[in-house]
């Protein structure tokens, strides 16, 4: 996937800062931070007493947008195993969150968040290693 379409899953976060870099693991990284972002204030909404419908739907498509980004951008040929698992963990999150939209609940998404960010933690790490460097 080319740096502009994973732009445009980005909208929300340092657009000059992730452009300037033109590093792809630090985009990933603040991909990540985004979609953990976005599906914190979908699960945020959807336990929220006084439900925003239109916040909850806004966060939920973001959320599939960057999913959908992230699962794009995979190189199955140079990734082999490790693009596989990742494939793997962004489909089960895309999973999660929409049995949680279907049956208007969230701990799915909670669980998958867990996960999400112990890989958001290991590509910050790569970031800076790089970063250093």
């Amino acid at each position: 996937m080319s740096m502009k379409k994973m732009m445009h899953a980005y909208t929300h976060s340092d657009r000059e800062t992730v452009a300037a870099s033109n590093d792809p693991v630090a985009i990933v990284a603040l991909l990540f931070d985004e979609l953990i972002r976005n599906m914190q204030e979908f699960v945020r909404q959807s336990s929220a007493e006084d439900m925003n419908s239109e916040a909850r739907s806004k966060h939920f498509s973001k959320s599939l947008s960057i999913i959908y980004a992230l699962q794009s951008s995979l190189n199955f040929e140079q990734g082999g195993e490790i693009a596989d698992n990742l494939f793997r963990l962004y489909e089960y999150a895309r999973q999660q969150m929409l049995h949680d939209w279907k049956e208007k609940e969230f701990e799915k998404t909670k669980q998958a968040i867990t996960v999400l960010d112990d890989i958001r933690d290991a590509w910050h790490q790569i970031s800076r290693k790089g970063a250093a460097e």
